[in-house]
């Protein structure tokens, strides 16, 4: 018999509506538009309002999500929440989500691979569907990272953004679904993207928070350089296990976390600058959101339609990575 191929069913996202731009940066650090712009390709981003938690948004996408894909919140087995800002410690916002969604059949879980998360939440659906254990999962990338931020440091306040992307995945009638998947992890890297206190190892106190370690903390030279020497090579690798090459790809959904970084990988590649997805001026990188809110735009926009083989890559804090090849269809 053959094995099922899983494949999304549908997409949802929440967009915050407060917008931060760079003229607006300038005006609380020492930075101009025309600085961030050069370095980061950013020009605005979306922030969450003081009273929306990271399952707000989260909700928002899973029932986007769930209505384009014409799939009840009870047909769901699963839901993944990758998510580096939870409402709390515990319950997971993933439960936060079931309960609010009402769907008392489905398992949930958050994963926590920094900016990988939901891809890596894809991966995970996907060989589960693909494996018989469950036939229907939710799978949502969201994230309030502005909460975590130093709005004094400039290195970090400038790239992030607040936002939550969401994928129904089940099932295809067909050839499309996903094809290949690949994960990975540097441990040895961990310190260069990271938040210091609030875990078991280093509790938040107020000598922490006078040292600003609840804070994040970002070696930026030290990312790019892990993510242009790393994400070249799993890109090829994930296409390579699908069966393709990198020429028959049509579109290539990225991490939106530096349009530099973006830039590097793709000249490495040798792959066309339009071949590329690329939306971090007008969000900032979203973290476990970029990769949805990316993939969702592009769908919107026609630019990934039915039949397109597209590849999906991440990597983030962990240091982390992952990457998927699907075929775009139901």
């Amino acid at each position: 018999m053959q094995p099922v191929r899983a494949t999304i069913q549908g997409l949802g996202v929440c967009i915050p509506t407060r917008i931060l731009t760079n003229d607006d940066l300038a005006r609380m650090v020492d930075t101009t538009d025309e600085w961030i712009t050069a370095r980061t390709g950013i020009k605005r981003r979306h922030l969450a309002e003081p009273d929306q938690a990271t399952s707000d948004l989260a909700l928002i996408a899973a029932q986007r999500a769930l209505a384009q894909a014409r799939v009840a919140p009870d047909d769901l087995d699963l839901i993944v929440v990758g998510t580096a800002t939870p409402d709390m410690y515990f319950p997971a916002t993933a439960c936060l989500v079931q309960e609010r969604l009402g769907a008392k059949q489905a398992g949930a879980f958050d994963l926590l691979a920094a900016c990988s998360s939901f891809v890596y939440g894809l991966i995970t659906a996907a060989q589960l569907i693909q494996s018989g254990g469950i036939r229907r999962a939710l799978v949502i990338g969201a994230e309030t990272l502005s909460r975590l931020l130093d709005w004094e440091d400039r290195r970090t306040c400038v790239l992030i953004g607040d936002g939550a992307g969401a994928a129904v995945v089940g099932p295809s009638t067909g050839n499309a679904g996903f094809y290949s998947g690949s994960v990975g992890a540097d441990g040895s890297a961990g310190d260069v993207l990271k938040v210091t206190a609030g875990g078991s190892r280093m509790p938040i106190t107020a000598d922490a928070i006078e040292r600003k370690l609840h804070r994040a903390y970002m070696d930026g030279q030290a990312v790019f350089k892990l993510a242009v020497r790393t994400i070249p090579t799993l890109i090829r690798r994930t296409v390579d296990r699908a069966g393709w090459t990198l020429e028959q790809v049509d579109r290539i959904v990225p991490h939106q976390a530096n349009l530099r970084i973006i830039d590097a990988m793709r000249e490495q590649l040798g792959v066309p600058a339009d071949k590329f997805e690329v939306n971090i001026q007008e969000y900032g990188n979203t973290s476990a959101a970029s990769v949805p809110i990316a993939l969702w735009e592009a769908v919107e926009a026609g630019r990934i339609r039915e039949g397109d083989r597209i590849v999906l890559a991440a990597f983030g804090g962990g240091f982390t990575y992952a990457a998927c090849a699907l075929i775009w269809g139901i």
